[in-house]
């Protein structure tokens, strides 16, 4: 994307950003372990049985397809776990999310990656398909549902360290490559949002917003620009941080067509 360099309008008092957390740590691509733990054939293959679709009817059909990740990427940090009230809901695939299949979200891998969560503090490990986005919460690098937080009992802690590896989809492009887009804020008002947008937008474009109707309300995502790379993103984030004192979420562009939605 072309990087305007004019700087950004200070935001009014009167703007309060909500939920926007911290950016997670970049992942690590790195060869397998000499020794990799073993993935149990049982949560293997229950994490791939978890696909039961019942697509949103209101759901967009231009999302594009996923780009699988090669083995050999793993990926270190916080993890921690949802359940209710998002179980019912849908997920950021179309799908229902069911917090008894072994699934999670992430911010950045494609949709069905499958992946081993193993937690740092147990040894115990687990397997789960990728079906939704988050978390943005501070530090954290992964949401697993209760049944994966289950298996590397996590349930009690609430967030774990843990190491993420890319077990499945192994033959296509690396994750990094598609589209990608950095948030920068969350409202429940939208009109704060739409402010921010015509603020940044002296400077930068696109911008667009993403309404997201969650278990405690509707909020309006504020997201900034369509970056070819995740590491271009990344360093977009950063070059908004460091102008703006923005804390930067960057997140796969599922939908590329969306961007220029308002």
């Amino acid at each position: 994307m072309t990087r305007a360099r004019l700087p950004l309008v200070v935001l009014s008092g009167s703007v309060s950003l909500l939920s926007i957390g911290c950016a997670a740590k970049r992942p690590v691509s790195a060869a397998p372990p000499a020794q990799p733990s073993p993935t149990p054939s049982s949560t293997a293959e229950a994490a791939k049985n978890s696909t039961n679709v019942s697509p949103n009817p209101s759901a967009r059909h231009t999302k594009a397809p996923p780009a699988p990740a090669p083995v050999g990427y793993t990926e270190e940090g916080n993890a921690s776990w949802y359940g209710n009230p998002f179980n019912g809901r849908h997920a950021s695939n179309g799908e229902i999310y069911d917090m008894y299949k072994l699934t999670a979200a992430h911010r950045t891998l494609p949709f069905e990656t499958m992946v081993r969560v193993t937690n740092l503090n147990n040894g115990k490990t687990t397997t789960v398909r990728i079906t939704d986005r988050g978390p943005f919460v501070d530090n954290r690098i992964i949401d697993l549902s209760l049944a994966a937080a289950r298996e590397i009992e996590s349930v009690g802690p609430g967030v774990v360290p843990v190491r993420l590896e890319v077990i499945g989809n192994v033959d296509i492009a690396a994750i990094t490559s598609g589209f990608f887009t950095v948030q920068v804020g969350a409202f429940r008002d939208r009109s704060n949002a739409e402010r921010l947008r015509d603020r940044l937008s002296l400077s930068y474009n696109p911008i667009f917003i993403q309404q997201y109707d969650s278990p405690d309300g509707t909020f309006y995502r504020v997201r900034v620009g369509k970056i070819s790379g995740e590491d271009a993103a990344h360093d977009f984030g950063e070059e908004l941080r460091a102008k703006e004192g923005f804390t930067p979420f960057v997140v796969r562009l599922d939908d590329v067509k969306a961007i220029g939605v308002n």
